[in-house]
């Protein structure tokens, strides 16, 4: 019997308030407005994002349904949809590209004007919700919400893929890939023979160290005080990997040491820390040298820093989803996924079912894992 134009019932993971745990309710989805989808999720990523929202670091609304690295199946479309049809399967983007923008119409932009990022409403474009729990909204985050059964999304937050693509791994390339291997090839530019830092060893961070190697880079850099993750960064394309723990001076000037005080070419920090913002920033050269900010600190942050690091020359650059632009970026990535240009499996070191969510944050917050999938 079609589901389409009905209310659907389903499981769905909320946050009801900062601090706490994941809890799994059934809530009520609607269907799609004009030019909305509503889909299935078949596989979702536990990503450190979704981990601030859980933790209250990013600012939000509650009550919350998060996630945003997932692939699903287009369940039914609202009026005016043509980029997707039932059956379709599909990633949502957590950053849209509506294509109309300044922004999506410039080739060197990625960060569409539709983007719910910054004051995270939680809302579709007409203000509303989709989600209700025991008659009350539920807010849904970053214009995805892929922690439940079935989600709602914007037609400019879909990206139709490869329809043999499999969901537990192709879902990486929804955040956590693509987010770092655009770092290394398109907002850094690493270079040939070049020289680079990786502040941070997570799943981000290692496609980084897969971007730079893709890039042609002679030299990589891990640096990460889990050392557990030196082998698997190595694996990857990491020279050479160090912890600033088992050094007495900052980690920017072992780097400087280690480079005979040149400092690398290109520096990418992916942890979300302002303190190893500048020291990534510090570790490339004074000159020509390009630091790149990937991770996400939390909403209250600030940075201080010494001009001088800048105004000698260096390159400090933030990077949203791999300076990528989504709609056009992701189909062709679950295609090199399935040609083997790159392989996502080492990433992936835990799956679970969707109802075990809290047991992959406890993996998360331990360091235990790299990604941990969730499967519907």
């Amino acid at each position: 019997m079609s589901t389409a134009g009905k209310v659907i019932k389903c499981k769905a993971a909320i946050v009801f308030e900062p601090k706490k745990p994941f809890s799994i309710v059934e809530i009520e989805v609607a269907p799609p407005k004009a030019h909305e989808a509503r889909i299935k999720i078949l596989a979702t990523g536990i990503c450190r994002t979704d981990d601030h929202i859980l933790s209250g670091s990013i600012k939000t609304t509650y009550p919350v349904i998060p996630g945003h690295e997932a692939v699903a199946v287009v369940e039914s479309i609202g009026e005016g949809v043509t980029c997707v049809k039932p059956g379709d399967k599909v990633i949502p983007l957590f950053l849209p590209q509506c294509g109309k923008c300044r922004t999506c119409k410039n080739p060197e932009g990625n960060l569409c004007e539709k983007n719910d990022l910054y004051e995270f409403k939680g809302l579709m474009y007409d203000g509303t919700t989709r989600f209700s729990y025991k008659g009350k909204p539920v807010h849904n985050f970053a214009s995805t919400s892929t922690f439940t059964e079935y989600t709602v999304v914007h037609e400019d937050s879909l990206a139709k893929i490869d329809p043999a693509a499999p969901p537990e791994k192709a879902c990486l390339i929804g955040c956590g890939f693509s987010t770092g291997y655009g770092a290394a090839i398109r907002s850094g530019k690493v270079t040939p023979d070049s020289s680079c830092a990786v502040f941070g060893l997570g799943g981000v961070g290692l496609s980084v160290v897969m971007g730079c190697k893709a890039a042609g880079a002679s030299r990589i850099i891990g640096i990460d005080i889990n050392k557990d993750k030196f082998p698997m960064a190595k694996e990857l394309g990491a020279t050479e990997c160090i912890s600033p723990l088992d050094f007495k001076k900052p980690i920017n000037e072992v780097v400087l040491e280690m480079t005979e005080g040149e400092g690398v070419d290109y520096s990418f920090e992916v942890i979300g820390r302002t303190d190893t913002m500048v020291a990534a920033l510090a570790s490339c050269n004074m000159n020509y040298g390009v630091s790149v900010i990937v991770g996400a600190a939390p909403s209250a942050s600030e940075v201080t820093l010494s001009p001088t690091l800048i105004f000698t020359g260096r390159t400090w650059k933030g990077s949203v989803f791999g300076g990528l632009k989504s709609k056009d970026a992701v189909p062709k990535l679950v295609l090199e996924l399935m040609s083997k240009k790159f392989i996502l499996d080492p990433l992936i070191t835990h799956v679970l079912p969707f109802d075990k969510i809290n047991e992959g944050f406890e993996l998360l917050h331990k360091g235990e894992s790299i990604r941990t999938v969730l499967k519907m």
